[in-house]
């Protein structure tokens, strides 16, 4: 369930000279066109997100790559989702990253991808999350700071029965305490590896892949990299493992809370700062260190903005009515929920939401399989900045003092509404444009179409109560 810690240089992951991270190479002699076409490619899925995390793409010849690059593919905005798009409104543009192009061939013969950068006549879109994300970066860029990051993706492997409910995908997948089983990891061999190797080919350096605490859940873990970078290959990830599952008859869900009595998925995020190749967590003085964590003050007051807008980021990382039926749960079968319900922060400790494992990262505990990996990101960045500006004091560490998480999606959209930061976050691009009062409205109305929705468990309790 871990990030290891940033290694130093080796032959076999190499580091460029603005970090010491692994980040795709792209030459300025190097096309699109010539890229996919020295590795098979033949279409290029040509994909941005919505607000909701939905993947959205068109699927490109390789003989059109170059007009791709050079002007963009088409899409209606309406029709795409949660873009902030009527039906008169202007296409919005999707221009490719080169740095984000990956080849898929092991998923479908000649399939690539390329993650875009969604304008609207001309202008970088408001309501594009890589492109909120990407205006954080680049402000943080200007004032010395990078965060570097790394993201555990958790999920389930599950069939649906005859009647609709889910299981389990593994039949035999049915132990109290499920997690690190190495029969479950052995049944599920097939897909597990092919994901793996999918990571191995793309460079990814991928470590690990475990059971988790669930049944049927696993997570596989990749190295960090800058966040834009981490947050294109979650999407990626999230393809290749739905595709690959459904190719084995089964599905794959990043869904909170899936299952009532069992663990959910969580989107945890490994952060640091960098300033340049120097990394800016580690204490510079370990006798200084006000709360002996091996942190920085900087890293402190990064840990104190995340802290002190926990509630609002919610909105982003736990963006569904169902991430909080996992955050609120009060146990599962295995005895635990692994999802905190205040905003506290402590030592190697995952009962907080902000985790220290050592003195050259913080691990935030609070994203769910839902988010928008774009979006969380550009959150994190947004509080932990803010809070390093102020030089924000996370407090003492275990105590209880920090603000109590929303209970329901909706109380994380008040808690949204309320902060200044997380709403001037999705409206880094342009403030003019109200992406976050419709981004709050979408989620009210997503809480409000489930509230008036009659479930099973009302039918249960009140048809005969009076």
């Amino acid at each position: 369930m871990t990030v290891p810690l940033i290694p130093a240089p080796t032959d076999d992951v190499p580091a460029p000279a603005t970090g010491p991270w692994n980040l795709p190479a792209v030459t300025g002699t190097q096309s699109l066109a010539s890229m996919a076409k020295a590795d098979g490619v033949r279409f290029l899925l040509a994909t941005f997100t919505t607000l909701t995390g939905k993947p959205c793409a068109k699927l490109v010849p390789v003989e059109a790559a170059d007009a791709l690059e050079s002007e963009g593919v088409g899409f209606a905005g309406y029709a795409a989702g949660a873009m902030g798009q009527q039906p008169r409104d202007p296409d919005v543009i999707a221009i490719p990253d080169l740095r984000s192009y990956t080849p898929l061939t092991f998923v479908r013969p000649g399939l690539g991808m390329v993650h875009c950068d969604p304008y609207v006549e001309g202008r970088p879109y408001a309501f594009a999350p890589r492109v909120i994300l990407r205006t954080l970066t680049e402000r943080a860029a200007a004032e010395g700071m990078s965060l570097v990051s790394g993201a555990e993706v958790e999920y389930f492997l599950v069939r649906r029965a005859e009647d609709g409910t889910l299981r389990p995908a593994d039949p035999h997948d049915d132990a109290v305490q499920p997690c690190y089983d190495a029969r479950g990891l052995t049944r599920m061999y097939d897909h597990l590896t092919s994901v793996s190797d999918a990571m191995v080919r793309l460079g990814w350096g991928p470590y690990a892949s475990d059971h988790e605490d669930g049944n049927g859940q696993f997570e596989q873990n990749f190295h960090h990299a800058d966040a834009l970078t981490t947050a294109d290959r979650v999407v990626t990830l999230r393809y290749i493992v739905q595709v690959l599952a459904e190719q084995r008859g089964m599905t794959a869900t990043f869904m909170p809370k899936p299952f009532t009595e069992r663990t959910g998925n969580g989107l945890h995020m490994h952060l640091s700062l960098w300033d340049g190749d120097r990394p800016l967590f580690p204490a510079p003085d370990p006798a200084a260190d006000p709360y002996g964590m091996g942190l920085s003050p900087t890293a402190y007051a990064f840990a104190g903005g995340l802290i002190a807008h926990a509630p609002a980021m919610h909105a982003l990382f736990a963006p569904t009515v169902n991430s909080y039926k996992r955050t609120g749960a009060t146990t599962t079968s295995s005895g635990a929920t692994w999802a905190p319900r205040q905003a506290t922060w402590g030592g190697n400790d995952r009962t907080h939401l902000v985790r220290v494992p050592d003195g050259d990262r913080i691990e935030l505990r609070g994203g769910d399989g839902s988010a928008n990996s774009y979006l969380a990101a550009a959150a994190t960045l947004g509080a932990g900045l803010d809070g390093v500006r102020r030089g924000l004091d996370p407090g003492a560490p275990g105590a209880a003092g920090g603000p109590a998480l929303p209970r329901t999606l909706l109380d994380a959209v008040y808690a949204l509404e309320a902060d200044e930061v997380v709403r001037g976050v999705l409206d880094a691009v342009d403030p003019a444009a109200g992406v976050s009062g419709y981004y709050a409205d979408l989620k009210r109305e997503e809480f409000y179409g489930w509230h008036n929705t009659v479930t099973s468990w009302e039918i249960d309790r009140y048809l005969t109560a009076v």
